[in-house]
Formats: structure tokens, sequence, C-alpha cells
């Protein structure tokens, strides 16, 4: 085991897994390790210690963040755990017993004083004077980041088991939450990625709690804070939105162009007795009817979800309902999962588990016609001027996102590599070209104003 390398900064490792609102609790360690003195590096090798923020919600997951913990080990040999895979000290101690320190999701404070007890700080430190960026440690790209409301989630559903890892609702004022979006947005950031565990029930726990920003007063209700993040200047997308009623407030700040026309929700399911087992909080008859008037209000809305097949008891006739609900709803972008056991859920105590290659042969049959959904919604983009944000400038490759694209999860466009462009700008890009899920095309105009140009035409 190694020990005892640094002789002036000490130096960290970060292995940073899961889903996009670890990766936001990564960056409050990081950020308040880079305060206290603490320096990142990109290797296991230059590292005196490694922190792997690990993920635990499907085994797949679990088995991920195993290996990361092991890797770090062979290649450095000092290694804290934190994440929600930490909720389970047990589990990960007894693959890799000589981790030093494990600790759960949101933990920062644990994570930050066990850094300190197993690396000090060997040399003079003042947080008063050394400065930092004023977004903090930033693990994505300097043009877009995400900004978490809540922790935890109030809903039961029954292959879950975020509500025991990082407990109920509890959601950030809304003076905090549009603070910190100003102040990314002054770092340099120009897409603000709103996440938590249930989006739209922001504010319920704290009973709509009424706070000030710049002088005006604010309830902490969705439609406000969307409302609020509006006046950033910067995109804004949002994520993990139920189709609650109240969701209906925010569609008109998209079809006015001040926030992105996207919707990022998990439905998980098409067929109501399979999301009746699940204890999912959504309708199918009820979200069909919402998309509708979502799309006569603003057209251009893009909705981004994600499916179970092969949930417990899933019959031959509920599975052809999933693919008929997602003819009907046109979903633009769409995962899916083949349903499994996750330690703790109660759909493990469920009847009539699904074979494996049922769930892979029902896998298979969702993503072609998905596929299709989304290379006829595709293909109707060539020909019009959609605004893109450059994510990547290289020698060998341009690309970038339109507003219908995510980051890591959708799709990409690509421009020539010859294109004067820079990353974080946004332009006009006519297409050309599309396929199953990516789009080509030129740059035909100069940067555009942030906000009221992110409409195709």
């Amino acid at each position: 085991m190694l020990s005892g390398r640094s002789t002036g900064v000490a130096k960290i490792g970060f292995v940073s897994l899961g889903c996009p609102k670890a990766l936001v609790d990564s960056e409050r360690i990081l950020t308040q390790l880079n305060i206290d003195g603490y320096q990142m590096v990109p290797d296991y090798e230059t590292a005196d210690l490694v922190i792997v923020n690990t993920c635990g919600f499907i085994d797949s997951a679990k088995a991920e963040s195993l290996h990361a913990i092991g890797e770090a080990l062979e290649h450095n040999g000092r290694v804290l755990v934190t994440g929600c895979m930490g909720a389970d000290r047990d589990s990960i101690l007894s693959v890799h017993p000589s981790v030093m320190d494990v600790s759960g999701p949101q933990q920062y404070e644990q994570v930050v004083g066990a850094v300190h007890e197993h690396l000090p700080i060997e040399h003079d430190h003042n947080p008063h004077l050394d400065l930092i960026p004023p977004q903090g440690i930033k693990l994505t790209p300097r043009h877009y980041a995400y900004l978490k409301i809540s922790e935890g989630c109030n809903h039961g559903c029954t292959f879950c088991i975020i509500p025991d890892l990082r407990g109920k609702l509890v959601s950030r004022p809304i003076e905090q939450v549009l603070a910190e979006a100003h102040r990314l947005v002054r770092a340099g950031v120009r897409e603000l990625l709103v996440v938590s565990q249930d989006t739209s029930a922001y504010g319920v726990d704290i009973k709509y709690q009424s706070g000030t920003f710049r002088d005006k007063s604010r309830q902490a209700r969705f439609a406000d804070l969307c409302d609020g993040l509006s006046e950033t200047g910067a995109w804004v997308r949002l994520h993990y939105v139920y189709p609650y009623p109240h969701v209906d407030q925010v569609i008109p700040l998209m079809a006015d162009g001040r926030i992105l026309p996207y919707l990022d929700m998990p439905l998980q399911h098409g067929a109501p007795s399979v999301l009746k087992r699940m204890k999912r909080p959504a309708a199918t008859a009820k979200v069909l009817d919402r998309i509708t008037r979502w799309r006569e209000q603003c057209p251009e809305l893009v909705l981004r979800s994600t499916f179970i097949v092969g949930f417990p008891g899933e019959t031959e006739a509920e599975f052809q309902q999933l693919l008929d609900f997602i003819e009907q709803a046109r979903i633009d972008r769409a995962g899916c999962f083949t349903y499994s056991n996750v330690d703790g859920a109660r759909a493990n105590a469920l009847p009539d588990q699904v074979d494996e290659a049922v769930k892979q042969d029902r896998y298979e049959r969702f993503m072609v016609v998905q596929q299709r959904i989304s290379r006829e919604i595709l293909a109707s983009k060539v020909g019009t001027t959609v605004s893109v944000i450059i994510d990547q400038v290289s020698d060998d490759a341009v690309i970038g996102r339109s507003t219908a694209d995510a980051p890591e999860i959708d799709g990409s466009v690509y421009l020539p590599v010859d294109a004067k462009v820079t990353a974080g700008q946004i332009v006009s890009v006519r297409i050309e070209h599309a396929d199953d899920y990516d789009l080509w095309g030129e740059p035909v105009g100069t940067e555009l104003p942030p906000v009221l140009r992110m409409s195709g035409n």
C-alpha cells in the first residue's frame, strides 16, 4: 500500500460514477477539497489518494463500482469510497477490505474529513487568499453544468431503492438555486441542466416557501423556479420531470423561447397495469392527453424518457401496450432497460418474474420501434436551421448538440472539421443529413443570442 507520497501539495485522484446527480455530489466534494488546498490529478500514479464516488442503483452499476474500486486499489492502493453504494458498507468491504473509508450519498463532510485524516495537508494554505474558479470544481466542460435543485424522493416505486439511499425529498431554497445558477453563468456556463430525483415535485417538502433573489420574491415552486432560471440567459434543460398537472405552467415558457422545449420524463411503461405494480405516479391516458396539449402549445417540444421491459408479471399484451404508447406519444428520445432485481427493492418479491430471454427479446423489439420513430423525427429536420451548442472541436471532429439533445444521453450534430466555431459557442446550423439518432449540417450564421434563438425554422 502506498503512503506518505505527498511532500508538497497533496494530490487527489477522483472517479465519479452514476447519474448527473452523483456528478453534482462529486463537484461539491472536489470544490471543498480544492478550497482546503488539495490538488486534483487525472491519474492514479501521481495521486496520493483516490476517491471513488459509486453508484448502487442496479446490479450492473454495483458491479461497475466494485470494478472501479478494485482498479483504484490495484494502481494506487489508497482509496476512499463514497456515494450510493456506500450505503451498503459491508458489501464493499467484503470484496475490498483494504478500502480506507466508506461513506454514503450526500455525506460530503465525512468524505472531506476522511481525506484530512488519511492525507493531512503538509503546507500552509489560506482558503481566504488562494483562488478557485467561481463556479467551483466542475467535471463537465466549461460551457454546461448540472444544477441540482433537491435531494431524495417521496415516491415508493417498487423497483427503486433511491429513497432508501438518498432519503425523502429535500428541496433547496429557491434563492440558493437561483444564486448558484447565475454564478455558473457568470463563470461561462451556457447551458444549465436541472436535475433531481423528482424535479417537478420541487418545493413540496418546504411548503413552497418564499425566497428573495435580486429583490424579487418567488415561491419554491417548479414553475417559479423555471421562470427564475429563464432570466439567466442560458439554455435551461429540465430532467427527471414527472408529468404532474402543474407542469402545464412551464410549457408557455418553452413556447416563448425562455427555456428549452425539452422535457426528460422517466415514464417507465405504457401499460396501466404494469405502472400500478410499479407504483408509478402516472396514468397512461392522462399522460397522452397532456402530451397532446403540450405539443399544441409548443410544437417544438422534445420528449425524452426511459422505459423498463420485463418487469415482474409483464405479459405480451402489456408489452404491446407499451409499444402502442410510444407510437402514440412519439417520444423523441427513449432509453430502454431490461428489468433486474435490486437488493432491497419490493419488486423482488413480486410473482411471475420474466425470463431473461423474453426480456432481451422485448428490449430488441422496443428499440426497433423507437429507432424508427427517432429516424422519422430526425428526417423531418433535414433542410431546417437549428440552434447548436458546440461541445467538441478537434482536428478530427466538430460535434455539437441541438436544443433536442442533452449531453451524453441523446444524439449529436456533426459539423465539417473546418467549421470556424469554438467549444461553448451557440450557432445556427442548416441540417443536410440525418440518421437514426444524429444530424449533420453546415453552420450558416454567427453566434446567436443565448435565449431567444433556440428554435428551428
